[in-house]
């Protein structure tokens, strides 16, 4: 009982002090950054090379000239997500991001499992990244052989090992610049985004050019628009989704942001509108250049212009892709030490990665430790065969936080905080009963009052009775989620089977959307974490329908897939059983109501005076 106690325990936020509390004591990270900072971190997060192979790819097997139309649908998926972390990352402006959302609104148990993913996702993510910049560096130099010897690629004599010491070189200079502080480590990230930017305005612009003067051969064929049909522009979608993976980086500088309530949600959403736009103009362009079915899939902007006779655009789109690397390793590389440093405050990892340097308030030792194994990683292994796993923890943590939204609209925590140790000594004299020990953070509710309709025969919920109904929806819709996701993509099983579990799944998924329609949102949502910050609209559907397409996309990616995520995830429950269950800052929380804390600070306060 015990450790399951442990998993539903939930952090809880003081918006008075406008951070979660702990039992210990931390450095702050700086205050430095803008919304200018923020959309140069999304914007070069999410714009990998991907946008350089992948609308080749796409266009041939699955959209066709509606290639657009397929970026476009992504984007509008993963706008659904960014709505969702825009008002949770202005509600709780903390390092962290999806694991600290968690944490708050699920419990400690899931929070666990997210930071965990996250790790893993930052970590394979970066070495991905890095080991793909060498072969477009060489490119740009002349081919695969004309690196200097001491950066090529070598494989090792009787072991099917081939090392990358340029992935290794370049994954410790980015770690250098995140070392120097965030303000400089962006201004560079900055700087390499703009020229990515540059080279895509170029395609754009030269590209149009072109289909003027050729008449946008692409779209001029017989098998129309949707040459694969609505199914295969809607799979290309699903396909593309992935390039838009990348803004969640921005909710996890939080802590860093000088005015996080206006500059995050600005940051989410403007650089997620960038990368949507550049995507979908780049894609008409290269689609009206050469027809769908003529592109190359490994090298599609580069060759449209070479088969137009401009040779030398092909130097200048190698230099956008490796701009473009080098900007989505840093977008990995910034984000993982945060995660650890928000953990270890928790208690849940060793407190060696909370440690903030007090120059350049930089969590150094999280930093120095996630380019060493991102560097060893890439430097040994082909980790291209592992790129699945980034997208499970990615899924898996936009899913937490839609699901976090709905908590906090509707089954909002209660009006407790961990009490420091510090202060509860003397804090017994002070508030008496109100202190409770050693319970999870699922605080009975107030359901002294119950509202009555003056006609006879009708009913208002009370206050308990709403909260009941709304977490059992909020399940309901969950549990609907994930067997209308399963039986949607499972055509091996039975087609009776297949037919009942949709059926079953769409049912849980209307019930619960139209229990929370009708019910009233939880009015303490107003006072839950920082207030006149973003407003998710459209809630509960939006986030609904974003929990619907993450888990379809989850379940889409594949057996191998999954059976190398559950390892890591076994990993995981043993480390927390072990250690982090057991040095949690929350073992032997008592708490309080926000009103006698700042009671109790104040009379402490008077004390020491």
């Amino acid at each position: 009982m015990g450790c399951l106690r442990s998993l539903v325990r939930r952090k809880q936020f003081d918006s008075s002090n406008g951070k979660a509390e702990t039992h210990h004591h931390h450095q702050q990270l700086a205050k430095a950054l803008t919304f200018p900072h923020l959309i140069a971190i999304g914007v070069g997060s999410t714009i990998g090379a991907g946008v350089y192979i992948l609308v080749g790819t796409v266009a041939r097997e699955h959209s066709g000239p509606a290639l657009a139309l397929s970026f476009l649908i992504a984007g509008i998926s993963a706008a659904l997500s960014a709505f969702c972390y825009a008002e949770l990352s202005s509600r709780f402006p903390s390092a962290g991001s999806a694991y600290h959302y968690s944490y708050i609104c699920i419990g400690e148990g899931v929070a666990w499992l997210i930071g965990w993913a996250l790790i893993l996702e930052y970590t394979i993510g970066g070495s991905t990244v890095a080991r793909g910049i060498s072969p477009n560096l060489a490119m740009i130099f002349g081919g695969e052989d004309c690196l200097p010897t001491i950066l090529a690629r070598h494989q090792i004599p009787g072991l099917d090992i081939v090392v990358d010491p340029c992935a290794a070189v370049l994954v410790f200079i980015v770690t250098g610049l995140c070392c120097l502080g965030v303000k400089e480590s962006t201004f560079a990230q900055g700087i390499v985004t703009t020229a990515n930017v540059f080279v895509m305005i170029f395609v754009i612009v030269a590209g149009s050019y072109l289909c003027f003067k050729t008449g946008w051969v692409g779209y001029e064929l017989p098998t129309g628009y949707f040459p694969y049909g609505v199914d295969g522009m809607l799979t290309g979608s699903a396909t593309v989704f992935f390039a838009y993976i990348g803004f969640d980086t921005v909710a996890s500088m939080a802590e860093e942001v000088k005015n996080p309530r206006r500059d995050l949600p600005l940051g989410i959403g403007i650089s997620l509108l960038l990368c949507c736009l550049l995507y979908m103009m780049v894609s008409v362009v290269i689609v009206g250049l050469v027809p769908y079915y003529a592109m190359d899939p490994d090298t599609p902007i580069s060759s449209a212009f070479s088969s137009h006779g401009i040779q030398w655009a092909a130097y200048l789109i190698n230099l956008g892709a490796v701009m473009a690397l080098c900007s989505a390793l840093m977008g990995s590389i910034l984000p993982q030490p945060r995660i650890l440093m928000a953990m270890a405050r928790d208690g849940l990892l060793p407190s060696y990665f909370s440690y903030v340097n007090q120059r350049t308030q930089v969590p150094i030792n999280g930093t120095i430790t996630t380019g060493v194994c991102a560097a060893i990683l890439a430097f040994f292994m082909d980790v291209s065969q592992l790129a699945g796993m980034v997208s499970v923890g990615t899924l898996v943590a936009f899913t937490m936080v839609a699901i976090s939204l709905l908590i906090v609209r509707y089954v909002v925590p209660p009006d407790e905080v961990p009490l420091p140790s510090s202060l509860q000594e003397n804090s017994s004299s002070h508030v008496g009963t109100s202190i409770r020990s050693k319970q999870p953070l699922l605080g009975k509710v107030d359901d002294s009052v119950v509202d009555k309709e003056n006609a006879p025969g009708s009913w208002v919920l009370n206050k308990k009775n709403r909260r009941k109904f709304a977490g059992w929806s909020i399940m309901f819709t969950c549990i609907g989620n994930f067997l209308l996701s399963y039986a949607a993509s499972s055509f091996l099983l039975p087609g009776l089977l297949r037919y009942s579990l949709c059926g079953v799944g769409g049912l849980f998924l209307l019930v619960g959307l139209i229990v929370l329609i009708c019910i009233d949102q939880d009015d303490a949502r107003h006072s839950f974490g920082h207030s006149g910050g973003f407003i998710c609209p459209f809630v509960p559907l939006l986030p609904i329908v974003c929990i619907l397409i993450n888990m379809y996309l989850l379940v889409n990616l594949g057996a191998a897939t999954w059976v190398r995520v559950s390892v890591w995830l076994f990993l995981g429950v043993v480390v927390y059983i072990f250690y982090g269950r057991r040095n949690s800052s929350l073992v032997n929380a008592v708490y309080v109501s926000t009103a006698h804390l700042q009671e109790i600070r104040r009379t402490s306060g008077h004390s020491l005076a």
